[in-house]
């Protein structure tokens, strides 16, 4: 199954390193390697809260803590994260983990710190140039979740149409158009798409502006559904149904089991979102880190064992994690039993009598 966007394109299984690169055997480091992390922003509330602790605490236990880790945000500033990886390079960093603000323009970093000898894994979304490794969430499997949810919550209600807005992520973002494709090879065929937009940045007020635009050139009561790629955009999705007048809310997909995602679905306000387990994700990225960065080939090599493509790179070996689509029926087996979130976290006062309904009970 693809895992990025064309030209990202997964193309079987292996995990074992190009020809070209170096580590190829154990670099006798031990446990005393540098280890950096570059996450993209800090608006999805994600990053901050699962994915940075999580990746600090697992280098630490994988290297006795004895191994250093260098953290750096660059606050959607893709020049910014250029330079965090020069400075994470000159810090003598073995491995540096990215999240890019945008795959393409991180390649020269990229590039330079594989000249400097410096492994580069790329997270979540796959950076160009000559990354070592890949980790990501099935991005195809997140967005054939959401349109198989759509279809579902249309057909419950056969008399409400099949007319539908897409409110697609950013177009800098190789897994927006892996998540968008995976969601039209369930909803091509299958409905009317009104309306599609791409979503610069993944903003908020973007995809409250261009929901508006729809609704004013559909018509509020003609909007049988809204495909919106993330939480914080299914967030500003309804608000701007709300604020037309709708108050009967159509389906509205989401990705990312964000907290006030999660109150709107337990409302009813929201129909679903997609849970991936950060906890996962972010456990094997770091090992996938350490392990690379000691020369522990055999054991990386069976971490990545799926295979990916970017332009002009072939064969990165990745690991793919899967992922759950997250509704009233499925909190408890998602976020409640990962950790993410406890009860007390999603059934506040407000809440508590939606939370009751579906047995989510302290």
């Amino acid at each position: 199954m693809a895992v990025c966007s064309l030209p990202f394109t997964l193309v079987g299984c292996g995990g074992l390193l190009g020809a070209g690169d170096k580590a190829t055997a154990n670099t006798g480091k031990g446990d005393e390697v540098t280890i950096g992390l570059l996450l993209p922003e800090t608006a999805t509330s994600r990053y901050e809260k699962f994915d940075h602790p999580i990746i600090k605490k697992e280098v630490a236990g994988l290297t006795g803590g004895k191994g250093v880790f260098l953290y750096a945000n660059a606050k959607e500033n893709a020049a910014t994260q250029s330079r965090q990886l020069a400075r994470m390079v000159e810090q003598r960093a073995d491995t540096v983990i990215v999240d890019a603000v945008d795959a393409r323009k991180i390649e020269p970093a990229v590039v330079k710190a594989k000249e400097a000898g410096v492994h580069v894994i790329a997270y979540d979304r796959l950076a160009q140039g000559p990354v070592d490794g890949y980790i990501t969430f099935d991005g195809e499997l997140v967005g054939q979740v959401q349109g198989q949810a759509m279809l579902e919550a249309l057909n419950k209600n056969p008399e409400g149409g099949r007319k539908i807005v897409m409110m697609n992520g950013a177009p800098t973002d190789p897994n927006a158009a892996v998540f968008k494709r995976g969601a039209l090879s369930q909803l091509r065929n299958n409905v009317d798409i009104a309306k599609s937009y791409d979503t610069t940045g993944w903003k908020a007020e973007i995809a409250r502006a261009n929901m508006t635009a729809a609704i004013n050139a559909v018509g509020k009561d003609a909007i049988a559904g809204v495909y919106s790629a993330n939480d914080t955009m299914a967030g500003a999705v309804i608000e701007a149904l709300k604020a037309a007048g709708v108050t009967e809310l159509p389906p509205v997909t989401g990705q990312d089991a964000e907290l006030p995602a999660v109150r709107r679905i337990v409302s009813g306000e929201q129909y679903m979102s997609v849970y991936k387990p950060y906890p996962e994700e972010a456990a094997r990225a770091a090992e996938m880190a350490v392990r690379i960065a000691q020369g522990r080939m055999i054991e990386y090599d069976g971490l990545a064992s799926d295979k990916s493509d970017s332009p002009g790179h072939k064969d990165i070996p990745t690991h793919l994690v899967q992922v759950n689509a997250l509704t009233r029926k499925t909190i408890k087996s998602t976020v409640i039993e990962d950790g993410i979130y406890k009860v007390g976290d999603i059934c506040t006062a407000k809440y508590a009598a939606d939370c009751e309904e579906i047995g989510l009970t302290r």
